[in-house]
């Protein structure tokens, strides 16, 4: 049992795995990520900062829940994050169309390439028994 202490509360919990945070932190973030959705509806022009103010959630959170892709903002929205690649502004994920195109390439060709040979090992004097020096 893996007992931690909840980053946002403090309280001991038994920790299973994602964030290190306990349930009843967890039911409290999802109510202010509802509250979110619902304010970005109505305010779909609405910068970042404006929407973290307005509901009392960090950036950061904001910016969490867009990369995991909970959050996305319509295309005329001027609020957009950073690829983690390139640094270009998208509107939701880790990275934006460019990169992706180019991860996806990349792996292609990886998985398109010639396995390597593994040559059969010789073999030796038959089936005779060999013993080790002590």
């Amino acid at each position: 049992m893996d007992v931690r202490s909840c980053k946002n509360c403090k309280r001991l919990f038994n920790y299973l795995s994602g964030p290190v945070i306990c349930s009843a932190c967890v039911e409290k973030l999802e109510e202010k990520f509802k509250e979110v959705k619902d304010y970005i509806r109505e305010h779909p022009h609405a910068a970042l900062q404006e929407v973290s103010e307005a509901n009392e959630v960090s950036v950061k959170q904001l910016k969490t829940w867009v990369r995991e892709e909970r959050l996305k903002f319509s295309d005329d929205s001027p609020v957009g994050i950073e690829c983690m690649n390139c640094g270009a502004m998208i509107k939701f994920g880790k990275y934006c169309d460019a990169c992706k195109g180019k991860m996806i390439n990349n792996l292609s060709h990886a998985v398109e390439e010639e396995p390597v040979k593994v040559e059969a090992p010789k073999k030796s004097d038959g089936n005779r028994m060999r013993f080790l020096d002590s």
